[in-house]
């Protein structure tokens, strides 16, 4: 095999130009390859973090048949405390549960005194949202972060607070109507504006919860969802399973189950980009195959008919066409080889050069994010075996025909 390998080598280097040529091509597959799967995956782990950690959390739990009527934020449809206590004892004993947060969702007025306008709030405890979603003292532009709300204070969202012309320190009253029908006002202090961000909860303000239970007339504790952060979001699918189960054990009088879990793919609509971004890549990835697949092809079944000679030579002082097989899918192998490892090392080079130069883009309000590509030994591994495997597989027809020729044929071939 040695010998075959050595021969095939001698016989790349005797055609050294269209070896090159061959082998950049591949090299720039690979190369496109590598850096769309890097480029893109750190967007969509950028996008996904930005979505999760800022406002949404990994998992949320909401009260069965909560989130198909979540535009009209129903408090009617809020957790009970009972209820509370059966999830909070299940996340509490789970170990991929990082932290959870309980928050309540309601629309109020909101006033300056001089000006009245609509706003959606989330009623939060801030020790409890800033471990679950810790990227939203990220989205202060102004006040102070530490803390993130004390007793009678809110955060503005910057659409409203521009349209309202609210600053720090300003006193405001939001005006709120319970379930039961009735109307209750509250003053509040502003203590932070918010930068919004596209997507579910991109706009809401923030209180206390124990502000909004008081605004809200709430006699007992009463939760709208609960936001779930886990440890690795890579576990989000199994862990999602194991709730699901856990909690489907929960049955109302009318036998139907009480609680109802999402994961954040669920509950946003960036989750369709998400997946644009991965049938991008399949899709660059099939290009890839076609560039080796058609590269490889011509330049080996250029190789066998310019050698035809040569092929009737060797079969005729006894070389089995095995070995002629063998020689062929050799130099397609090493061709495949040589581009794939240029291409690996400009792409790995390119990305370190990438996250040195820190290039940042702007996402939807969220202005000089920093893009930081990174490649997996996994994906590497795998787009470099590919490769390989269709420059061996591109090699196979022009191989089998050379192995196949006739001796006597071959040798009168002008």
């Amino acid at each position: 095999m040695f010998n075959i390998i050595k021969m095939a080598t001698r016989n790349l280097r005797r055609y050294l130009r269209r070896t090159l040529l061959t082998s950049a091509l591949i090299t720039l597959g690979v190369v496109a390859v590598l850096l769309f799967v890097s480029v893109s995956g750190s967007f969509k782990a950028m996008m996904i973090g930005q979505i999760t950690d800022s406002a949404l959390g990994h998992l949320q739990i909401h009260k069965k048949g909560y989130l198909s009527s979540m535009d009209n934020l129903p408090l009617n449809m809020n957790l009970t405390h009972k209820q509370l206590n059966k999830v909070r004892e299940i996340l509490d004993n789970h170990e991929a549960v990082e932290s959870y947060s309980m928050r309540i969702k309601f629309g109020a007025m909101f006033s300056n005194y001089n000006e009245t306008t609509n706003i959606r709030l989330n009623a939060i405890d801030p020790d409890q949202e800033l471990k679950t979603v810790p990227l939203l003292g990220d989205r202060f532009i102004e006040g102070e972060k530490e803390g993130l709300l004390g007793p009678g204070e809110i955060l503005v969202p910057e659409l409203i607070a521009k349209g309202m012309k609210v600053k720090i320190g300003d006193s405001i009253v939001l005006v709120a109507t319970n379930k039961d029908g009735s109307v209750n006002g509250q003053p509040f202090t502003v203590r932070g504006i918010l930068e919004g961000i596209s997507g579910p909860g991109g706009r809401d303000g923030y209180v206390g919860l124990t502000d909004a239970r008081s605004l809200l007339r709430m006699e007992e504790q009463e939760i709208s969802e609960i936001a779930i952060r886990l440890t690795d979001l890579g576990l989000m699918g199994g862990v999602f399973t194991q709730l699901e189960t856990a909690l489907a054990g929960f049955k109302n009088k009318m036998d139907k189950p009480v609680f109802e879990i999402h994961t954040w793919e669920k509950i946003s609509p960036f989750f369709n980009i998400t997946r644009m971004i991965d049938l991008m890549t399949f899709f660059i990835k099939i290009m890839l195959v076609a560039i080796v697949l058609v590269s490889i092809m011509n330049v080996m079944i250029m190789a066998v008919y310019e050698r035809i000679n040569e092929i009737g030579t060797i079969a005729a002082i006894g070389t089995s066409p095995g070995k002629i097989l063998a020689l062929f899918l050799s130099e397609g192998l090493l061709l495949g080889l040589l581009g794939t490892a240029m291409g690996v090392a400009i792409s790995l080079a390119s990305i370190a050069t990438m996250n040195i130069t820190q290039i940042s883009f702007d996402f939807g309000r969220q202005k000089g994010l920093l893009l930081s590509p990174t490649i997996g030994a996994t994906d590497v591994i795998t787009i470099s075996l590919i490769v390989i495997g269709i420059a061996v597989l591109g090699s196979l027809q022009p191989a089998w025909k050379a192995s196949r020729m006739d001796p006597n044929t071959a040798l009168r071939h002008v």
